[in-house]
């Protein structure tokens, strides 16, 4: 556990608070009553069985799921708009669905990965990987998907500190809006904010490494020549060592940062770009902050970089649109009842309590990394130990912030097994609710695996 400090004066004891702002009391207050901050009242909203901070890929699916279990159950998103890194971060395209045979990431991430082919009527039906993402048509997907499962959302809301009951149960969250601050209360809660601010900062053990995976801002370039783009435009990837941009790093007339290039046509005459590396900590408001003038900087070099290597394709391009969200790869992991590592990625491992699978390869953005990959038909499990934080009763993780060591964060950090994450700790957290105790650790997996089953996830 962190070291703790009192933050807010509650009706009832003092709970201790973690280094980043966490309040609490010894006892829930009652409905209605309020919180006191310096002569400031807090309203308590307590309706919610339970609550998914997040609205990502995981969060959404988290919600979804919880929801349609029987949980009243709310989204808080500190943005406007649902997906995370597929709309607000504008990654262009989905990672692979399947082993290089079959579909694997199922259930809800099936769903909505099918669902979002109509906003892409220019990709092939039968297109399983690397499926181009229309970011408009996604996030509404997501709106009508949560709201058609029961959940409400409640945007633009910002977690802001964290009120424990004990030492390992949350009592509620304090959400910051233009309600100004309101403590909602949950019997489960869903940390999907990625960076997994929630359990840090109730306490949860993390782990982040010293040097982290490049970040990246995603952009689009509109009126482009679709003809010139797909025909007479050289391979510009940045895996291919003969692309004239590589070519211009070389020489120097380029930046380095300018080394990632990911493209992905995305509409007619819209090019979406995963493209650059920036050098941040996302969990450092202050470093965020920068990386996006960086991040918008970098899209306009980019632009005359493609104008001078592939004008008839990019010549009459403009730049039209920077993510809003910056495209964090790396920053903090919760330590969970299990902690999945390369060796168990390389093994090709299985679990008794695995909630789903996962084939996509070790992708680490930092130099000399190395990618190492699965052969065709090969996953692994994921184990449901890896989103229930050591020492916190009624919180699970989902999304790229489970428990995993840096080796196989590398593969797990991605949208398909986000989705798959998603899933199963929503469930999860009704199932605890259920049990009558809201103990996440004594969920009973077999059972959560055969409603998972039910649902369509695929599982061994």
């Amino acid at each position: 556990m962190s070291s703790r400090r009192s933050f807010i004066k509650a009706a009832g004891t003092l709970a201790v608070a973690s280094a980043i702002p966490s309040i609490g009391s010894a006892h829930a207050a009652p409905k209605g009553t309020q919180l006191s901050l310096k002569g400031r009242k807090i309203t308590v909203n307590d309706q919610w069985d339970v609550i998914v901070v997040g609205g990502g890929p995981s969060g959404c699916t988290a919600a979804i799921s919880a929801a349609r279990e029987g949980a009243r159950t709310l989204l808080i998103e500190a943005m406007g708009q649902l997906g995370g890194m597929g709309t607000a971060g504008m990654v262009p395209a989905w990672c692979p669905f399947s082993d290089g045979e079959k579909v694997i990431y199922k259930g809800l991430a099936e769903k909505i990965f099918n669902l979002s082919r109509a906003g892409v009527p220019h990709e092939p039906k039968n297109r399983v990987d690397w499926l181009n993402i229309n970011p408009e048509y996604l996030m509404q997907l997501y709106d009508r998907l949560v709201a058609e499962s029961g959940a409400q959302v409640l945007f633009f809301s910002r977690l802001a500190a964290v009120e424990m009951d004990s030492q390992d149960k949350v009592d509620a969250i304090i959400v910051a809006n233009k309600d100004g601050l309101t403590a909602f209360k949950a019997k489960v809660y869903v940390d999907a904010t990625g960076d997994g601010d929630l359990a840090a900062w109730a306490g949860a053990e993390t782990l982040k490494t010293d040097v982290l995976q490049s970040s990246t801002l995603c952009f689009s370039l509109a009126n482009v020549d679709t003809y010139a783009f797909r025909y007479e435009t050289p391979n510009l990837h940045s895996g291919n060592q003969n692309s004239p941009l590589n070519k211009g790093i070389a020489e120097g007339r380029y930046p380095k940062s300018m080394g990632h290039l990911c493209l992905n046509m995305v509409g007619p005459n819209v090019v979406q770009f995963n493209a650059g590396h920036i050098e941040t900590d996302a969990t450092d408001p202050w470093k965020v902050s920068k990386a996006m003038k960086e991040g918008r900087e970098l899209a306009e070099q980019f632009l005359e970089a493609l104008r001078e290597c592939a004008p008839k394709a990019f010549g009459n391009a403009f730049l039209v649109k920077t993510a809003s969200l910056l495209g964090a790869r790396d920053s903090r992991r919760v330590v969970g009842d299990y902690l999945f590592t390369g060796n168990d990625w390389r093994e090709r491992k299985q679990f008794d309590d695995e909630i789903g699978r996962n084939c996509y390869y070790i992708d680490i953005h930092k130099s000399n990394a190395v990618p190492v990959r699965y052969k065709k038909g090969e996953s692994h499990g994921i184990p449901y130990r890896c989103l229930t934080p050591k020492g916190l009763k009624n919180v699970l993780v989902a999304g790229r912030c489970i428990s995993t060591d840096e080796e196989a964060f590398g593969s797990l950090r991605v949208m398909p097994p986000c989705l798959v994450t998603g899933e199963a700790a929503g469930m999860a957290a009704y199932h605890a609710i259920q049990q009558g105790d809201c103990n996440v650790h004594g969920v009973d997996v077999k059972h959560l695996r055969a409603r998972l089953k039910e649902e369509g996830q695929y599982l061994l």
